[in-house]
């Protein structure tokens, strides 16, 4: 921390407490994705459902590894915007934060089951489409954008299809047990086995969306630790070979393994060398040019130079380890895939506190703010009552959905999925006519707007903060 100032100092602890508020806000916004089946079905008491998806989204961020963090990360030309100085960054940082709060309170506010995963994709976008407007250089990242946008778009409409056939296929399993497609009696509890068949696709859905959900706060959190402290966070700086357990957790470090980096390095050189492949030699030669550099003058800038040149490295031959017969020798194939592992690590990361921060704010505020979008959810997307079955069906979608989005490192929206699933669920039931058109046109209305929203207003925030600072 001795490497900024007072100000510099005050401001980052605002922004790192603004990160702890949306992901706080994205807890209580997106609370009854995973509650609102085991409350509707009698299955949990409103209080019990809240704090039991509060522990499992905590344990979710912990568990859910940094892919999808990384992913957000790579959304923006960090490497460009380090360039700017340390006032433009803290205006790009307050334009992604506002513009995301403000768009998930205000959804939340009238109960629209709006996804925290676009508002904070709008946002970067917003941000990386201003800086380049008004600074030149890359913008965002348009290919990592593409994949993102994918992944939002595709992933309700999976939960929407599977549903309906998962309705289909319980129907014929249970067909002698009519009390599953029923609305449960007010007061009445399901038998058991019902209730923890519920209980286990509420758990499911809320360590998915901590997983997923939880990273996008891990992958922002550490977008304003590379800007503020680029020294310490823009390449791992982690030991895990020495030192306490505390320390490992709670240091802050500006040691690099630059000599282990050099090793990996030349171990891919030879192995390419080995097989006679030549395509990385161009990667390769700026990488190592990148480390000696760093040698000589080790500062912030280049060191987001060298993980510029890692990334590039290890996304090519990632690519190409996918081809087919792209390397012939086998032994030289493992080896260099173990050692773009490691290279990764340098450039993929991020300290256990950040986890641990992420993870608090997201449980806690799992626990608060559940009612507004649960009613939507339980009583509004479908004309009739949510029956168990339909909750079973829907948070299992979900839960499979999301976790198989967070295995291949996709962000997708909870929200959108769950909701999704559950219109599946209805429309099994009595076709389109089973769902309230109202409530429909308000979630889509604001699945449209959310993108282009957040993208004005967060780069009009960044442009008009520019002129502050």
């Amino acid at each position: 921390m001795g490497d900024l100032g007072t100000v510099s100092l005050i401001l980052m602890i605002i922004c790192i407490l603004a990160v702890c508020v949306f992901e706080f806000v994205n807890g209580f916004h997106d609370t009854a994705n995973a509650v609102a089946t085991v409350i509707y079905t009698g299955t949990l008491q409103p209080v019990q459902a809240v704090v039991w998806a509060g522990v499992w989204n905590f344990i979710g961020v912990c568990l859910g590894g940094v892919t999808v963090a990384m992913g957000i990360v790579k959304l923006l030309p960090l490497a460009d915007m380090m360039s700017l100085g340390l006032s433009a960054n803290i205006a790009m940082i307050f334009a992604i934060l506002i513009a995301a709060i403000f768009w998930n309170i205000y959804t939340w506010y009238f109960g629209i089951p709006c996804s925290s995963s676009h508002t904070l994709f709008g946002s970067l976008i917003g941000v990386g489409i201003a800086f380049q407007l008004m600074h030149g250089g890359d913008g965002p990242n348009w290919v990592k954008v593409g994949e993102t946008l994918m992944s939002l778009l595709i992933s309700p409409t999976v939960g929407f299809a599977l549903a309906i056939v998962l309705m289909y296929i319980f129907r014929l399993i249970f067909k002698k047990n009519e009390k599953l497609f029923h609305a449960p009696a007010k007061g009445s509890k399901p038998p058991i086995w019902i209730r923890l068949f519920l209980i286990a696709t509420c758990t499911g859905v809320s360590y998915s969306h901590g997983s997923n959900d939880g990273q996008k706060g891990v992958g922002l959190m550490m977008i304003i630790l590379m800007m503020f402290m680029p020294m310490q966070f823009a390449l791992n700086t982690n030991d895990f070979e020495q030192g306490s357990f505390a320390s490992k957790v709670f240091t802050v470090g500006k040691s690099f393994k630059l000599t282990e980096c050099e090793a990996s390095v030349a171990n891919i050189e030879a192995q390419l060398a080995t097989s006679g492949n030549t395509s990385f030699s161009k990667e390769i030669k700026e990488l190592k040019e990148k480390m000696e550099v760093l040698k000589t003058e080790d500062n912030g800038k280049n060191r987001f130079q060298l993980r510029k040149k890692i990334q590039k490295l290890t996304k090519n031959m990632g690519e190409e380890f996918k081809k087919v017969d792209a390397f012939k020798d086998k032994a030289a194939l493992k080896a260099m895939k173990a050692e773009i592992k490691s290279l990764s690590e340098y450039t993929d990361w991020a300290p256990v506190w950040v986890i641990i921060v992420i993870s608090l704010s997201l449980g806690i505020g799992t626990m608060i703010g559940w009612k507004r979008i649960v009613v939507t959810i339980g009583e509004k997307i479908g004309k009739t009552h949510l029956t168990y079955a339909q909750g079973m069906v829907a948070e299992l979608m979900a839960a499979s959905t999301i976790q198989l989005s967070t295995w291949l490192g996709k962000p997708v929206s909870t929200t959108h999925i769950l909701s999704s699933a559950i219109a599946g669920t209805m429309v099994a039931g009595n076709g389109v006519k089973n769902l309230q058109p109202e409530t429909i046109k308000n979630i889509g209305i604001a699945w449209v707007l959310t993108l282009p929203v957040t993208i004005l207003v967060s780069g009009g925030l960044y442009w008009l903060f520019s002129f502050f600072v």
